[in-house]
């Protein structure tokens, strides 16, 4: 099997390849990377070569900055690009920050701007994949993974799937706060990408979640628990995905991103240019230098959040991988037929959810084989739970449209009707200077 991975340069290939490693099927044959930037494709390809050592057995490594080189006879592409890079993160966050709202990378008024970005890039992608590998699976990592895949969809339909590592953390750990092995558990997990919401946790035909939720002490023992709280996690009745903190708390996460000296997407542009720099000076470094950076990023992840809710550091079971790769890995070997596997994707729902459209991009539990994912039907999403999602659905909506009609009240529909979002004016000047520190957004007319 031909793998190709768009965004050969990112920081997270590593763990990927990795995962090719320790694969027991061997299922990939040769790894192409792509890449816009050279310099960063070969420092991550020194990492790699540094993994490799020792390896019996690893996948052939190609590297190209020619997308269609890189297309032509894929069998699975993965797609983990960033459009205008980590300073585009950096002026997302900022700028809203600027206007008195959150500007999370996939949240509010930073991910639409950063959707804005990429569904151009990502289209063009789409067309080049049916153009030169109309057969092969398009695995999307790229955020904002629900609104990129549905773009995705308009061109290559039922063969583009996204990814999230969130809804398999969560799962991971509320079975451990359980005390129950992951293989011996379902469960209900649905909602749209960074919005769903993990309904029952069912062991032997029965429902184990109201029991955790009545448990102060377990509740405190893992992630989710800490950052929402027991009190709000009994009124829910379920657990919900990590990035719905902006939606429950927002007024203090707010004010604890104004009060810190750095946005996210600051500290990984600063931390990350020095990775690269260093690899660049001393390339028989690399791997413990990735290392070193990785372990850095991981444990500040969502810190703004464990600020608020005082959480503390981070588990180390949360710290070690298991999310991106695994779910990417388990995937494609599904897709080629090696074995079926049930996951949570984010896939064109089909009724799965009946509450939402048919074609809207869900994220929710898939039975997966050589045919492809088919979404499993979820219980009813609660009240509370529906109507924020119609309305982030519906924002996510307009961003797409936006961005494939060029039309630029549709972008600030988007940002006006974002539940983050609490004024039209600001949803308008938000717009301009986005249009403003963004020449890449000048086809929204």
């Amino acid at each position: 099997m031909r793998l190709v991975l768009l965004g050969g340069g990112g920081f997270r290939v590593p763990l990927v390849h990795a995962g090719l490693l320790a694969d027991p099927d061997r299922l990939v044959d040769e790894l192409v990377l792509y890449d816009v930037s050279e310099s960063r494709m070969h420092a991550i390809a020194a990492v790699l070569e540094a993994q490799a050592a020792g390896a019996s057995r690893r996948p052939r490594l190609r590297l190209t900055t020619d997308l269609d080189d890189a297309l032509t006879g894929a069998d699975v592409v993965f797609s983990a690009i960033r459009a205008g890079g980590l300073r585009g993160r950096e002026l997302d966050e900022r700028i809203a920050l600027k206007h008195g709202v959150l500007g999370q990378e996939t949240v509010g008024a930073g991910g639409i701007c950063y959707a804005l970005r990429t569904i151009p890039v990502a289209m063009r992608i789409a067309e080049r994949v049916a153009a030169l590998a109309p057969d092969s699976w398009l695995i999307n990592f790229t955020n904002p993974a629900g609104v990129v895949t549905a773009a995705m969809s308009a061109v290559l339909g039922d063969r583009v799937i996204g990814i999230c590592d969130s809804p398999v953390g969560l799962c991971r750990r509320v079975a451990g706060a359980l005390g129950v092995p992951m293989a011996k558990a379902r469960f209900d997990y649905a909602g749209l990408n960074h919005l769903g919401w993990l309904r029952a946790v069912l062991v032997d035909g029965h429902d184990r979640l109201p029991g955790l939720l009545a448990d102060e002490d377990a509740l405190a023992g893992f992630e989710e628990g800490r950052l929402f709280g027991a009190r709000w996690l009994r009124a829910l009745g379920a657990v919900p995905n990590e990035y719905l903190h902006y939606y429950y708390f927002t007024r203090e996460v707010l004010a604890q991103s104004l009060a810190q000296p750095d946005t996210r997407g600051q500290f990984l542009h600063r931390q990350q240019a020095g990775f690269f720099e260093r690899v660049a000076g001393d390339p028989g470094e690399a791997l413990g230098l990735w290392q070193a950076t990785r372990a850095e990023r991981e444990q500040t992840y969502l810190a703004e959040g464990r600020a608020v809710a005082g959480s503390g550091e981070r588990a180390d079971e949360d710290l070690a991988g298991g999310g991106y790769e695994e779910v990417a890995l388990s995937l494609t070997a599904a897709l080629a037929g090696v074995r079926d596997a049930n996951l949570i994707l984010n896939v064109r729902n089909r009724g799965a959810v009946p509450e939402l459209g048919r074609d809207t991009v869900v994220e929710t539990h898939c039975q997966v084989d050589g045919n492809g994912p088919r979404p499993l039907a979820a219980n009813p999403l609660d009240p509370h739970c529906l109507a924020l999602t119609r309305q982030v659905a519906a924002v996510e909506r307009s961003t797409v449209l936006a961005a494939t009609t060029a039309s630029r009240e549709q972008a600030l529909l988007a940002l006006a009707c974002h539940p983050l979002v609490d004024s039209v004016t600001c949803a308008a000047a938000l717009l301009e200077d986005y249009l403003s520190a963004f020449p890449e957004l000048g086809y929204l007319r």
